[in-house]
């Protein structure tokens, strides 16, 4: 019996063609999410209900307590703190002693990820019946912090306030491989979080009745 053995060569040209205009658009989109990158703040004559900082990186949690102690608003909400850390320990590793803003801070220590924060933060946020936030976390994580955080509360205002820590050069990311390369691993991710919202509101809608 022949065999033929010309079909998948003919195919290959185009599984290359797609992989290449897929590196493409992910490059373009990288340059673009690279020069996007948030960091002006909004003026804290903006209030809000509470403030919400995202732990795992530098200048957030240091942030967080001076906008509560400017009143920005009268709630701080840490996400995904370590476990067996209290209000009392947070404020010694800031170098802070304890006053009366260890009333107006709480702990949230379910959360492990980006998804888990603004999941956890969701939960507290109706719980407490907070209408709005300033959220608080790196320039390179806001625009994915966004996406999650505007999916998980929807009828919730967010007020973004990115943070730029020094070793982290977004204005010039294209001369240190560090952060260029910290900035497409968020890139990447950010693409994910959006394709899993996308499917998932697809498959909603075909799950509903006509």
């Amino acid at each position: 019996m022949a065999r033929n053995f010309g079909r998948p060569q003919r195919r290959r040209p185009w599984l290359l063609g797609a992989l290449a205009v897929a590196a493409t658009a992910w490059v373009a989109g990288f340059v673009v999410f690279a020069g996007t990158i948030p960091e002006s703040t909004a003026p804290l004559s903006e209030k809000s209900d509470a403030i919400v900082v995202l732990t795992g990186g530098t200048l957030r949690m240091e942030t967080g307590i001076a906008l509560l102690e400017s009143g920005v608003a009268r709630k701080l909400f840490v996400s995904g703190v370590h476990r067996g850390v209290d209000v009392a320990e947070l404020m010694r590793i800031q170098k802070r002693q304890p006053d009366r803003l260890q009333c107006c801070i709480v702990l949230g220590h379910d959360a492990v990820d980006t998804v888990g924060n603004a999941e956890e933060t969701a939960s507290w946020v109706a719980q407490e019946g907070i209408r709005s936030i300033r959220l608080v976390t790196a320039g390179y994580h806001m625009p994915r912090s966004l996406l999650e955080f505007r999916s998980a509360m929807p009828d919730v205002t967010i007020v973004p306030h990115p943070v730029s820590p020094d070793h982290v050069k977004t204005d010039s990311w294209y001369r240190y491989p560090g952060t260029a390369l910290l900035i497409a691993g968020e890139f990447s991710k950010y693409i994910l979080s959006w394709l899993r919202q996308t499917a998932g509101r697809m498959i909603q809608s075909l799950q509903e009745p006509a």
